[in-house]
């Protein structure tokens, strides 16, 4: 099995129990194991063309025997089990998720590029990742994932609080 680790990210519908749900559903399919999964962190949409609810995002650990080309095909069709309709990059979403790291595979096809190409410049992925994976290495830039946080902005990353 590879080591592997995803974020997830929605802000429409209730998106805390379709985050959570979402990786229940992963967590049953043959040959992925959910090994660890992160805090929620509320953040303010980025980049975005017209306003936007604000996102909940976390991040997950998984041991997959999938390869990276089915694990994409498998994200996909987890977003779209969750309701998500394709509407372009910077959109709303019931569901995001997003392969960030496969192992220390390197990979730069023209649907899929591991490790995520934008990983390393967001605090909202890298708060939570550096939660469950600090020491992980990116293989790209040779840092570990708590040394690539250290060198964005986060201001906009808050722990959610349930209830």
């Amino acid at each position: 099995m590879v080591k592997c680790a995803i974020a997830l990210g929605s802000n429409q519908g209730n998106s805390l129990n379709i985050l959570e749900d979402s990786l229940t559903a992963l967590g049953k399919i043959p040959g992925i194991t959910l090994e660890n999964t992160s805090n929620w962190y509320q953040t303010k949409p980025q980049d975005t063309p017209t306003p936007q609810p604000d996102y909940l995002n976390g991040c997950a650990l998984l041991s997959v025997d999938q390869t990276p080309d089915d694990l994409l095909a498998i994200l996909q069709a987890t977003e779209i089990q969750f309701g998500r309709v394709d509407k372009g990059t910077m959109q709303p979403r019931t569901l995001d998720l997003d392969l960030l790291l496969y192992g220390d595979l390197v990979l730069n096809l023209p649907h899929l590029t591991i490790p995520h190409p934008r990983m390393t410049q967001r605090g909202f992925v890298l708060v939570p990742l550096a939660e469950i994976a600090a020491d992980w290495i990116e293989p790209i830039s040779g840092k570990s994932i708590a040394t690539l946080l250290k060198n964005v902005n986060t201001s906009g990353v808050q722990p959610y609080a349930i209830g």
